[in-house]
């Protein structure tokens, strides 16, 4: 279970921000944004050092007030020669509350702009990486909120530049483990440098046991000395390996396919879209509305954390490409999670309440707030995550297509038959054998229909049936937030409810009575007071969703099944050449494509990864292959 966060305290000591907690103040007496300047982007070289790059990558432990990021993202801005994209990683055990944080940055007017923008972009306090879009997603910081022996060994990433920043060694001694320093080796680019403000004897020793060459440099302010490294090992550091050309042909235009053209077109990628529909989102993702909400459990397991980092992230890109019922059909109404009954009320809100989560991302309704809101007088209560909402799928993949501009080149009804390997990459082929299309990345993201491609055949994914039922919005009380339980039923959509959903294991293609009838036994329970016909219209939407075993989604390299497993791990497993899947979303693609086609664009460009280690890797398309080489074997 991760740790519930404790928010930083807001305390001054004539006028320099202090830690009470650490006994230490955030910065210099001398100035924080002198020291920013002087001690952590000149020891680092900076801006020179990132100029005329495509990409440069800065990590930072100890993210305190933002004022180094600030700092380093005004110096960006300012520079002719920046870098096409910052990538700014930082770690911080104890966050600031957006209110608290509004307060120090006053100290910095020259800041306003960028410091609201960051205030605006700021999440909820929840434990993890949060990945935030600034400057139109040239400026990307991934915030790690916990403690640095926990989120440090999750980083995956290649950093250009160290802060090295947290309060003094001796009042923190946790961040300055030696061997912890140490082991920055394993994050570091092969021409990283490195900048801190102390130059204790035990830091020292430890950076250059990690392979980094340290030079005493005159300090900021009455600080005499201060630290500068560049890391100089004796062993060799291995190359990020990129595409030689960045050009992708995706396969489907559902919520993953559009997803990915555009988190790939947002890094200057040609992507070729192929649909055998007529239009995008007809198939899975062609319901009038969708939920956008995350998945709480008492111990925060794997799937759970997932699934915030998820939610917050699809939070974020819907803002991005325009936002909720202003670029596409929508509203962030908030979800109400229903208890079903009072003991599972119990469990509902003990989870809240040893999660530590803020109010800002869930908290609790009573049943009188439920009943006010909703009309149900009978609940027991439930979790209201007030940023959640609904939106329609398919206005969603049209922004998000159309966000990517010139760099798409969409091609509908091109049905793929197959698909072709050949020395310069994938070709798709048509049932006659015809070449649709060509690029030398290739991103399967076509749903329940995976299994008609040898390349993803091999996976094991169920197409698991779901019926929605509409129900004409007359015929129930006004809904200010989605409601849902054992089922959902959403705010009206072009005069329609959506109520749903059924879970079946066959392949019916049409509306039955049978599963309207399951949807409506739902909604009875959902809004009891609800003053339906004796009977309703056949009417609502069948879809098929991709679903793997262990309902997690699937995003990244493919395996090849016909190549032999040589080892225990992951990187073990032997790969398709430039080729990627982005499947299984089951019944959550809304929350699951943006930040699996994000995980994916980071990886084909060798980027930070926007979640743990450990949850990327909970969504290898390779784990499957690999547990059945472990099974059959053990040693």
């Amino acid at each position: 279970m991760t740790r519930p966060l404790t928010p930083a305290s807001l305390s001054f000591t004539g006028g320099v921000p202090r830690a009470p907690a650490y006994d230490d103040i955030y910065h210099s007496a001398d100035g924080g944004l002198g020291q920013a300047r002087h001690v952590f982007l000149g020891g680092n070289g900076l801006p020179g050092r990132w100029q005329d790059r495509e990409r440069f990558t800065i990590l930072e432990t100890g993210f305190g007030m933002g004022v180094n990021f600030l700092a380093t993202w005004q110096a960006w801005r300012d520079d002719p020669r920046r870098c096409a994209r910052l990538h700014y990683l930082a770690i911080e055990k104890h966050p600031f509350k957006e209110p608290e944080l509004a307060v120090l940055h006053g100290m910095w007017p020259e800041l306003a702009s960028l410091s609201a923008a960051l205030r605006g972009a700021w999440p909820p306090l929840t434990p993890g990486f949060h990945r935030l879009l600034l400057d139109e997603g040239r400026v990307v910081l991934t915030l790690a909120f916990g403690d640095i022996a926990d989120c440090l060994p999750q980083v995956e990433a290649r950093a250009d530049a160290f802060y090295l920043d947290g309060f003094a060694p001796r009042k923190n001694p946790g961040m300055w483990d030696p061997v912890r320093l140490a082991r920055l080796n394993r994050v570091a680019a092969s021409d990283a440098t490195l900048a801190t403000y102390t130059v204790a004897g035990a830091v020292r020793r430890a950076l250059a046991q990690g392979g980094f060459a340290c030079e005493k440099r005159p300090g900021f302010g009455r600080k005499r000395h201060m630290l500068a490294a560049v890391y100089a090992p004796r062993w060799s550091v291995p190359p990020v390996a990129r595409p030689a050309e960045r050009h992708a042909m995706v396969i489907g235009a559902g919520i993953a396919g559009s997803a990915a053209c555009e988190r790939l077109a947002a890094r200057g990628w040609r992507v070729t879209l192929l649909e055998r529909q007529p239009a995008p989102a007809t198939e899975a993702s062609g319901n009038l509305a969708g939920i956008v909400m995350p998945l709480l459990s008492r111990d925060d397991n794997l799937p759970s954390r997932l699934a915030r980092a998820a939610y917050l992230f699809a939070l974020r890109l819907a803002g991005q490409v325009g936002g909720a019922g202003i670029a596409f059909d929508g509203a962030a109404c908030g979800v109400l999670q229903l208890a079903r009954d009072a003991d599972h009320a119990g469990i509902q809100r003990a989870t809240l309440a040893e999660g530590g989560y803020p109010e800002d991302f869930a908290r609790w309704m009573t049943p009188g707030d439920v009943a006010l809101a909703t009309g149900h007088a009978g609940s027991s209560g439930g979790w209201l995550f007030p940023q959640g909402g609904w939106l329609r799928p398919a206005s969603f993949c049209q922004a998000l297509l159309g966000a990517c501009g010139a760099r798409l080149e969409a091609f509908f009804g091109a049905d793929v038959a197959a698909l072709r390997h050949t020395g310069a990459g994938w070709e798709a082929l048509d049932a006659r054998g015809e070449i649709l299309a060509a690029a030398p990345v290739l991103v399967i993201a076509n749903g329940a229909l995976a299994g008609t491609l040898a390349q993803t055949r091999g996976l094991p994914l169920q197409a698991v049936r779901g019926q929605v039922t509409h129900v004409p919005a007359r015929f129930l009380p006004p809904l200010p937030m989605v409601v849902c339980g054992d089922g959902y039923v959403t705010p009206p959509s072009a005069g329609m409810c959506c109520v749903g959903a059924s879970y079946d294991l066959d392949a019916d293609p049409r509306l039955r009575n049978d599963s309207q009838h399951g949807n409506l036994e739902k909604l009875s329970q959902l809004l009891p007071q609800a003053a339906l016909p004796a009977t309703l219209p056949l009417a609502g939407k069948v879809g098929f969703r991709s679903v793997a075993p262990d309902r997690l989604p699937l995003a990244g390299a493919l395996p090849d099944f016909e190549a032999r497993i040589t080892g225990s791990r992951l990187r073990d497993v032997p790969r398709l050449p430039g080729a990627y899947g982005l499947l299984g979303y089951a019944s959550r693609g809304l929350i699951w494509a943006p930040l699996a086609a994000e995980l994916l664009a980071s990886l084909l460009e060798g980027e930070p990864l926007p979640v743990e280690a450990e949850l990327a890797a909970a969504l290898d398309p390779g784990r499957f292959a690999l547990k059945a080489f472990r099974r059959a074997d053990p040693t």
